[in-house]
């Protein structure tokens, strides 16, 4: 008994031995062991944990070694709603129900905070509708920046193009379900280009930020432009009374609710060389492989004080040359010119409600008209959001009217509900 309580004395005393000259750590599931002398064994737990990455849940998930040489931070957010059309009598003619957005973002930088990049994919139906020339759409955003200081960059690559704020907004930080008609038929949405930005204190409270592209002319992911020139797209915004807070510039509503009042006023202009497609970089491609010079241009206003917000934007289109796509004397198809008002204002209440009218407008040029088949096309819609966290995850409802001035009278549906949630993070 006494030999084999020895025995085991020798075996522990072997093993304490051991421990002390060689250290074990893990990292995720493998177990790893360092046998090395104490001080060499901290230097090297001290390398590894330099080397692990950070992990932030909130404004997505972000991931950053401690040498901080590069940030990947990974965004999923998604739509989805339920959309039922009325006729005049508020008879139910269509339901529609989907996931409407579903996006997966990534952004950071590599070697240097100077250096950013930005890579976004859309995966619903809706996001990667095929292109007129065939080509797929799910990449919307890939663009590789240079960001030397606060006051200006650089970019290379595809995203959207710095012309109407409603479009430049995120479609995560609107008030209503969607944009408006206005800026559905008007805007330049996405492009594959250079872009530029320029930010400057002028005097007082005066900001000013100015925002320029040379792009492809025709949106995003359409590759070969044979036939076609560039698009050159150029932004000036002002800040009379200093920069709102946070990014309240970029979203709708007075979330922030601003302290002091804060007002942007901004106007675009873009001209698109020989444009292949019947909204310039968007629509459908023009038949008979014909072009058109078109130039676009915006006005855009924006007011926010203590959870009262107000917002408009004016915009148009202008071809160069008959907008009217024809065989011989028939019309086939058509360049939608003329302009569009749009203005809403909401109020948001302590309790993160928030309610909202909106009233659009678009007016064809009268050569247009007859093949539009109306005058003019009016939507009125009221909103009501509740915000849960912030633009993040909401709940929103819009109730909408549709009038049209035709020519012809036609059978479509003049009321429209829309119940939305978005989720994001």
């Amino acid at each position: 008994m006494n030999y084999q309580r020895l025995f085991l004395s020798g075996i522990f005393l072997s093993l304490f031995m051991l421990s002390a000259s060689a250290k074990t750590f893990i990292i995720g599931n493998d177990s790893t062991t360092v046998r090395t002398s104490d001080t060499d064994y901290a230097d090297e737990l001290e390398k590894i944990r330099m080397h692990m990455p950070d992990i932030e849940v909130g404004n997505g998930i972000s991931f950053q070694p401690k040498n901080k040489r590069y940030k990947l931070t990974m965004r999923i957010r998604m739509q989805n709603l339920v959309d039922v059309d009325f006729n005049e009598k508020f008879e139910a003619q269509d339901i529609d129900a989907r996931v409407k957005r579903l996006r997966l973002r990534f952004d950071g930088y590599i070697y240097t905070p100077k250096l950013t990049y930005l890579v976004q994919l859309g995966f619903s139906p809706y996001d990667m509708k095929t292109l007129p020339n065939g080509n797929n759409n799910i990449v919307r955003d890939a663009m590789i920046y240079y960001v030397p200081n606060s006051t200006w960059n650089i970019g290379f690559g595809q995203t959207k193009i710095r012309a109407n704020r409603a479009r430049i907004n995120s479609s995560s930080a609107l008030q209503f379900v969607d944009r408006s008609i206005v800026n559905s038929e008007f805007n330049l949405d996405r492009d594959f280009g250079i872009f530029g930005e320029y930010n400057q204190h002028l005097f007082g409270s005066l900001d000013l930020a100015a925002k320029a592209s040379i792009t492809t002319g025709e949106g995003r992911n359409w590759g070969n432009n044979k036939g076609s020139g560039l698009a050159y797209t150029g932004r000036i915004e002002l800040f009379p009374l200093g920069r709102f807070t946070g990014k309240g510039d970029a979203m709708e509503g007075d979330y922030e609710r601003e302290q002091t009042p804060k007002i942007l006023l901004a106007g675009a202009y873009s001209y698109n060389d020989r444009a292949l497609r019947a909204q310039g970089s968007n629509g459908d491609k023009l038949l008979f492989d014909q072009t058109r010079n078109l130039s676009s241009y915006f006005v855009d206003f924006i007011f926010k004080y203590q959870g009262f917000a107000f917002y408009t934007d004016f915009m148009g289109r202008i071809s160069s040359s008959s907008p009217l796509i024809k065989s011989g004397e028939n019309v086939e198809q058509y360049v939608l010119t003329g302009m569009g008002l749009n203005v809403q204002a909401s109020y948001l209440f302590r309790s993160n409600w928030e309610i909202a009218l909106r009233n659009s407008t678009i007016m064809p040029d009268n050569e247009v008209q007859p093949y539009a088949n109306y005058r003019s096309h009016n939507q009125s819609t009221f909103g009501v959001t509740k915000y849960l966290i912030d633009h993040r995850l909401k709940v929103q409802a819009d109730l909408s009217y549709n009038y049209k001035n035709e020519f012809v009278d036609s059978d479509y549906n003049r009321w429209q509900l829309i119940f939305q949630i978005e989720l994001g993070f």
